[in-house]
């Protein structure tokens, strides 16, 4: 037995299946630079109770609940790779393979792998800030999950490097340039339904993962330097907005509104104003 995995000893990789819950023979599977990872399984236990005792009577295991964190800056390699799977649009799922080993990865040992199939975003979180780089905060759902020994027969294994830094990154008002700009991050909620059915094979796993109404949100922090914001918020102005993700990769979020503004003001403090959003539409490129 090898002792405890530390973090170095970690690796998340993906793969986008042809049929869902279905992981390709032989698949390419592409990584994802994570800072951290939370894989999680929850059995949903039916608990039985009954007239005659003080203790349950029986536990049986119900629709298991898969889901799977991961907190990762993005690559300049490949800034959107992974992070365009969370458009409703594109209707994909993915295979993604969390592995556990010791010693040299290529050649690895003691190897723990919990392969998630049937994969989809049910949530996304890009954000940038002075003095950091942009990053992604994910959370999937996924449909099926086996525990293994092994990495994927046949599969090969290519990582994705680099990170895209605050002044790589930008952002746009309709055509004209923010440069006030301190922070900014949105969010991609796909509210995913889990629906099971009921069947004797496989009836503890659900059977379809389809998106839902999507919400798609942000907050925009600037030095206080106008009162634009205010402005559009009294004239009910729409407008969109462009996040730059590293060279060419962008999101553009179009149809949007301020929905609230505010300019905390505190002694020895510079004045910001933080303003959340709400979009109709979102593309990622």
């Amino acid at each position: 037995m090898p002792e405890t995995y530390s973090a170095h000893e970690s690796r998340v990789y993906y793969v986008d299946e042809a049929e869902y819950g279905q992981t390709p023979e032989n698949p390419s599977m592409l990584s994802v630079p994570a800072e951290s990872i939370e894989p999680a399984v929850n059995s949903s236990n039916i608990k039985l109770r009954g007239v005659g005792s003080i203790d349950l009577q029986a536990i049986k295991q119900g629709l298991r609940a898969l889901s799977l964190k991961i907190s990762y800056p993005l690559p300049s390699e490949a800034a959107i790779n992974f992070l365009q799977y969370a458009k409703a649009e594109l209707n994909k799922s993915l295979s993604v393979q969390v592995l556990y080993y010791k010693d040299v990865f290529a050649s690895a040992t003691d190897i723990i792998s919990l392969l998630y199939t049937g994969c989809k975003f049910q949530r996304a979180t890009v954000e940038c800030s002075v003095e950091d780089v942009v990053k992604a905060n994910v959370e999937l759902l996924a449909q099926d999950l086996a525990a293994e020994t092994a990495k994927i027969t046949g599969a090969s294994y290519a990582d994705h490097a680099g990170a895209v830094p605050f002044y790589e990154s930008y952002i746009k008002k309709d055509v004209a340039t923010l440069e006030r700009v301190t922070d900014w991050k949105w969010t991609i909620e796909n509210n995913l339904k889990q629906v099971p059915v009921i069947r004797t094979s496989n009836g503890n796993v659900l059977k379809y993962l389809p998106h839902r109404h999507r919400n798609l949100t942000g907050e925009v922090v600037f030095e206080f330097e106008s009162k634009e914001e205010f402005d559009d918020i009294i004239n009910d102005a729409e407008f969109s907005l462009e996040f730059g993700l590293g060279g060419s990769s962008k999101a553009v979020f179009s149809g949007c509104k301020w929905e609230n503004a505010a300019a905390p003001t505190r002694i020895e403090d510079l004045v910001s104003l933080k303003a959340a959003f709400v979009a109709k539409t979102v593309t990622i490129s």
